[in-house]
């Protein structure tokens, strides 16, 4: 079977992209050294399910606001989505998807970080 083991995010303004991950979900950064200005994004303990991953420099323009989204999505088990959003929303995302119930699994929602970069939210 083939696994997701690391995902990327990209940014026009990294250390804005860091604080934002770092206020809403507790991940921390650190610079992994080299040629292009690249970070590791630990996002809990080594025990526990889930995969740590990287953050960049974004190397092209990004999407204009109403395009179709061209990636996939990665995301994140929270506790609460109500203070999920508010914690994103507070540190400058905004909801693109609103909350949904998923019946006899969990809640569901769509946020963008300051940086345009979508990413889901998830609370069973």
């Amino acid at each position: 079977m083939n696994r997701v083991i690391h995902f990327e995010i990209h940014a026009e303004d990294p250390q804005r992209a860091m604080d934002f991950y770092a206020e809403v979900f507790d991940w921390s950064f650190q610079a992994f050294g080299g040629p292009l200005e690249y970070w590791t994004v630990v996002t809990g303990p080594d025990g526990q399910p889930g995969i740590n991953g990287g953050l960049m420099r974004r190397q092209g323009p990004a999407p204009e606001e109403g395009q179709a989204l061209i990636s996939w999505v990665g995301t994140i088990e929270v506790a609460s989505i109500d203070d999920s959003v508010a914690a994103a929303v507070a540190a400058g995302g905004r909801v693109v998807v609103p909350k949904m119930e998923i019946p006899g699994v969990g809640w569901s929602c769509s946020c963008k970080d300051p940086e345009g970069n979508v990413f889901g939210l998830f609370c069973a």
